[in-house]
């Protein structure tokens, strides 16, 4: 089964450029939302980094990862 990846990240954010860097050098199909963009995505942050706005925040099917790195991301996968 493909799990869908998305990251939740905001302009600016040095962890996400690091993240986006692995993902697309790993080739890991991904979306990405950008909560400034999206007061509803910014909320689901806060729903799972205990009310923080942290990102990147990234979703593997229904999985929620707060500021992971690639093995992190490749473990859920997995």
């Amino acid at each position: 089964m493909n799990k869908t990846v998305t990251v939740y990240w905001r302009p600016g954010c040095g962890f996400c450029a690091r993240l986006f860097r692995d993902i697309e050098n790993a080739g890991i199909a991904h979306s990405r939302v950008n909560i400034w963009d999206k007061p509803e995505a910014a909320e689901f942050v806060r729903s799972v980094a205990r009310g923080h706005e942290t990102v990147p925040t990234v979703t593997v099917g229904d999985e929620a990862l707060v500021n992971p790195n690639i093995s992190q991301l490749q473990s859920a996968l997995a």
